[in-house]
């Protein structure tokens, strides 16, 4: 019974809306998936314990931070901190703190105890995120700090601000806002099927569908609720 109440509650609170913004997180992403959340497309619902999972990354960041605000040779300057109002692109940063020298910008993951084990270095797509942060903070260095959702081991990772990493992201997404603002949908992401976007992906149906290159938005749509309407016909 507490199960499925529980399951319900989770999966009613999804909502699919249309995304009129960047946020920090799109970085380095699947610039077609990212094009199919501006533009609203059906996509397929994310399961309740995955959702549970995204609350349980909340309490870990709450767990990092208690004792952050103890320590006497780390001083938190802000936490939850969102970035300088931007354009196109808004982000909020886990912590800005202090070591009495150096400001850096904290970014906290969470991950399971294989993906931890074999890391011995940050994740791409985390160093992408990263960089926007320290581009946007006008902060140098930042820390990666990982931990271990099964036993709360951690590792870290202090990343130096890389302009040139920081510039290729941005121009990326402006790009991408180009495309969006002008109806083509963008190419797959280098390595489909097999990227890891892809295994994780609530559009992978249809980006199945609109192949692989470049392909009009009112052409693709036709083409999808033609798909739809065979479904509900069948």
């Amino acid at each position: 019974m507490l199960k499925e109440l529980i399951d319900k509650f989770y999966l009613d609170g999804q909502k699919s809306k249309e995304q009129h913004h960047f946020y920090v997180t799109d970085a380095g992403r699947c610039p077609r998936s990212i094009f199919f959340k501006f533009k609203n497309v059906s996509r397929e619902a994310i399961e309740a314990n995955v959702l549970r999972m995204f609350d349980h990354g909340d309490y870990i960041h709450q767990m990092i931070m208690k004792p952050l605000l103890g320590i006497r040779d780390i001083h938190v300057v802000a936490s939850e901190i969102n970035i300088p109002a931007q354009e196109i692109i808004s982000g909020r940063a886990d912590a800005i703190i202090s070591s009495g020298k150096e400001l850096f910008v904290l970014d906290i993951k969470s991950m399971n105890s294989i993906i931890f084990k074999n890391l011995t270095e940050p994740k791409p797509e985390n160093l992408d995120q990263i960089q926007l942060y320290l581009h946007y903070f006008k902060i140098p260095k930042g820390i990666l700090l990982y931990v271990n959702k099964d036993n709360q081991h951690l590792k870290e990772f202090v990343v130096q601000y890389d302009k040139k990493r920081a510039y290729s992201l941005i121009e990326g997404l402006e790009d991408l806002k180009i495309k969006i603002d002008k109806g083509i949908v963008p190419n797959r992401v280098v390595g489909y099927p097999r990227d890891w976007q892809c295994r994780y992906c609530q559009f992978k149906d249809i980006c199945a569908i609109a192949g692989g290159e470049n392909i009009k938005w009112s052409d693709f749509k036709d083409r999808i609720e033609l798909r739809e309407e065979n479904i509900r016909t069948v």
